[in-house]
């Protein structure tokens, strides 16, 4: 069992296709698509607003630097996994794959 499986993907996996449906699963399925295409609209509000305004050269360094920040800090932080994860590597690759 994986930490982020959900009930619906228990059950598929236990029971196949004949799976119970859970009750709910079309208003979740609606309310996901619906999030989704909301927040789809907005991301692209938002670049349609940015590509209308005029953007200062100090603004686009400002921008760029800053997605340059994140990614280092997320580069940083994979690192750290790794050498955590560095001394167990063996006894990680031990485990047999799942094979449901």
């Amino acid at each position: 069992m994986q930490p982020l499986d959900s009930v619906d993907v228990l059950l598929l996996r236990h029971y196949g296709e004949q799976a119970p449906t859970p009750p709910d699963l079309e208003a979740r399925l609606r309310a996901g698509v619906t999030r989704e295409a909301a927040s789809l609209e907005s991301g692209q509000r938002i670049a349609r607003l940015l590509g209308e305004q005029r953007l200062s050269r100090r603004r686009a360094a400002a921008l760029v630097a800053l997605g340059a920040a994140g990614a280092g800090v997320l580069s940083l932080g994979l690192e750290c996994v790794q050498s955590l994860l560095a001394p167990h590597q063996r006894e990680l690759s031990s485990y047999p794959a799942y094979s449901g």
